[in-house]
């Protein structure tokens, strides 16, 4: 799905969404170094269709193929508190820049090495569907079939589990709630437009698509 924005709203929500990223220092993710360093990831990131059960029962992320400057902000958000989920916040507040680096650079280099089939084109949305994520300018930072982002510090989200992206939603969206908010104020400001059944229509959507975000199971869990 490809939609047009207001250039001006989009470079506001570009701005905006970058400032409130946690500052990350030049260090130098490698893959290799990260391989050893995934063993608090694996139990859950390892296994298709793993479930967590908070704060709802949900599938957890795909990662491998995610961007690694997006993984990278998303660990440093958690360790600095701006994303509460406990047990997220637990491992990354054990973890160093160079370790979040070297993870978030695996990851992303998983992804390639799961190979890249030339992906199917995308279904268009609902007219419903379709007037939600204009609303919600989802592709203003997202891109094109939501797998371009205007910046790596963003998700690739097409293909992302449904019950995942839903639950994301929501801790954006309740923000202020002191174990799984997730503190953005872009994404704060876009969720609070719509009701749950709006963001599980959405979700759904978005999960439907062909996109390059996979888990790629671990030897010992194949």
């Amino acid at each position: 799905m490809k939609t047009t924005l207001s250039p001006m709203f989009a470079a506001a929500a570009a701005v905006l969404a970058l400032s409130s990223a946690p500052a990350q220092a030049q260090v130098t993710g490698d893959a290799k170094a990260g391989e050893g360093k995934v063993a608090m990831c694996i139990g859950c990131h390892g296994i298709v269709g793993y479930q967590a059960s908070f704060p709802e029962v949900y599938r957890v992320p795909r990662i491998a193929g995610q961007n690694a400057k997006y993984i990278a902000a998303s660990l440093e958000a958690y360790k600095k508190g701006d994303r509460k989920h406990p047990s997220m916040r637990g491992i990354a507040t054990s973890m160093s820049e160079q370790d979040i680096a070297d993870v978030a650079a695996y990851y992303e280099q998983q992804g390639k090495q799961a190979g890249a089939a030339e992906l199917p084109a995308p279904r268009e949305p609902s007219a419903q569907v379709a007037a939600l994520l204009q609303k919600g300018a989802c592709v203003s930072c997202h891109g094109d079939n939501f797998s371009k982002p205007i910046d790596q510090s963003y998700p690739k989200i097409a293909g992302q589990h449904a019950d995942y992206l839903y639950v994301a939603l929501k801790s954006y969206r309740d923000n202020a709630n002191a174990t799984w908010g997730r503190a953005n104020p872009v994404m704060a400001g876009m969720a609070k437009q719509f009701s749950n059944a709006e963001l599980k229509a959405m979700s759904k959507y978005i999960a439907s698509l062909p996109g390059e975000v996979k888990t790629v199971p671990e030897s010992r869990f194949r």
